[in-house]
């Protein structure tokens, strides 16, 4: 199985970044700190587990290769659930503070104090799936309206998961960059709350607070792992998820910090090309990939600011390496090492695979027998119906 990895068409670019690596100041240690002290005190709160693909990681010639599987959180069947919530939550904060004229707290709106105040607001948001379904889930929690932004191609069982948690759901033609946009012009129009897990020029607040939620997954890795990892594949979008763990990895480890590598689909290669023009770029999004999280035509400008500091390479996959993954993971051995993955969420398992069985890539990305890997196994089954396609070969 691996020949198909080692003969895939991979995409790579050397950010080239040597010597010390600061972090710019947007994600700090208080938003982590404030991120992981209300996450934790949620109903249903758990650590998600590290683990080692030990027979995988001897078949790549890798000293170790641990996988962070994200598929049971809250419920809801990704990282996401970290993020979305928790910035529905603080920006309630901020306008029902605004309303009644005194600071009210994150545990007042996670209990509903102020209920009539949060029914005369609306949240909204795009989405490809998972974030809309943790803002979906954060905004019922609060007792306050919701309107997810879908586009064409997001599946119907993502909406109705979403719906299923009481948010309107309104499919717009064109791609996730399309419904970012109108969600913009809506909000404006009507005074709503976006909550968005990207940013742009005049709003940032919120995508900091929605990295600052996935924060709480990479503080879980730093506080399992005695020693840091050598390297971290990570996957794409819009950057969130990649710069959120970069920050944290950073700031827990230091000098020590890992190598971060992001990889993307091959098409939707937004922050690949951001690397090589060294600057936020846009792409053209020709065809959706299989990977819905992923495909992101544009890059969130707090993301990219905090992952130009500190990515060592941008790496592209092909379309036809998703689906073995995703086999590979649902058959290990013994069975009850398997794991349920979604498309979006091998990423970067991926990137690793194809990187390690190419000899030039091998090399360039320092990758040998004492390598200790880290991956975010991003969401679990999101979509029963494309997951059983995927197993059955159909896809």
């Amino acid at each position: 199985m691996l020949d198909l990895f080692a003969n895939s068409n991979m995409g790579y670019f050397d950010a080239g970044l040597t010597g010390e690596r600061l972090l710019p100041d947007l994600l700090t240690r208080e938003q982590f700190d404030r991120a992981e002290n209300e996450v934790s005190s949620w109903e249903g709160y758990e650590k998600t587990p590290l683990l080692s693909f030990a027979p995988l990681a001897a078949d790549l010639g890798l000293g170790e290769v641990l996988y962070k599987h994200e598929g049971d959180r809250f419920g809801l069947g990704s990282f996401k659930a970290l993020g979305g919530a928790y910035a529905v939550m603080c920006v309630l904060q901020r306008e029902i503070s605004k309303r009644i004229g005194k600071d009210v707290s994150l545990a007042e709106v996670r209990d509903r104090a102020f209920p009539s105040e949060a029914q005369e607001l609306t949240v909204i948001s795009a989405t490809d799936g998972n974030h809309g379904r943790s803002v979906a889930w954060g905004a019922a929690r609060c007792g306050v309206p919701c309107r997810i932004y879908v586009h064409a191609e997001v599946s119907e069982h993502r909406v109705d998961a979403m719906r299923a948690l009481g948010a309107n759901v309104i499919r717009i033609d064109g791609d996730y960059d399309a419904t970012v946009e109108q969600t913009r012009l809506d909000a404006e129009q009507n005074g709503w709350l976006i909550v968005s897990d990207t940013s742009w020029s005049g709003y940032t607040q919120t995508p900091i607070e929605v990295m600052a939620g996935y924060g709480v997954m990479a503080r879980e890795i730093t506080r399992d792992l005695a020693t840091p990892p050598t390297h971290v594949f990570l996957q794409g979008g819009v950057g969130g998820l990649a710069a959120a763990v970069a920050a944290v990895f950073r700031q827990d480890w230091g000098a020590d910090a890992p190598k971060v590598y992001v990889v993307e689909p091959e098409l939707a290669p937004c922050l690949f090309e951001s690397g090589k023009a060294g600057h936020s770029t846009a792409v053209q999004i020709a065809e959706e990939t299989i990977m819905a999280g992923l495909s992101c035509g544009e890059p969130s400008e707090v993301a990219w600011s905090v992952l130009a500091s500190q990515t060592s390479g941008f790496l592209t996959i092909p379309e036809e390496v998703v689906a073995p993954t995703v086999r590979m993971l649902a058959s290990f051995e013994p069975e009850s090492a398997r794991i349920q993955a979604g498309e979006s969420g091998v990423a970067g398992l991926c990137g690793l695979i194809c990187a390690a069985t190419q000899p030039n890539l091998r090399a360039a990305l320092g990758l040998n027998e004492s390598s200790r890997v880290v991956l975010i196994g991003s969401e679990g089954v999101t979509d029963p119906v494309i997951y059983d396609q995927i197993i059955k070969g159909e896809i």
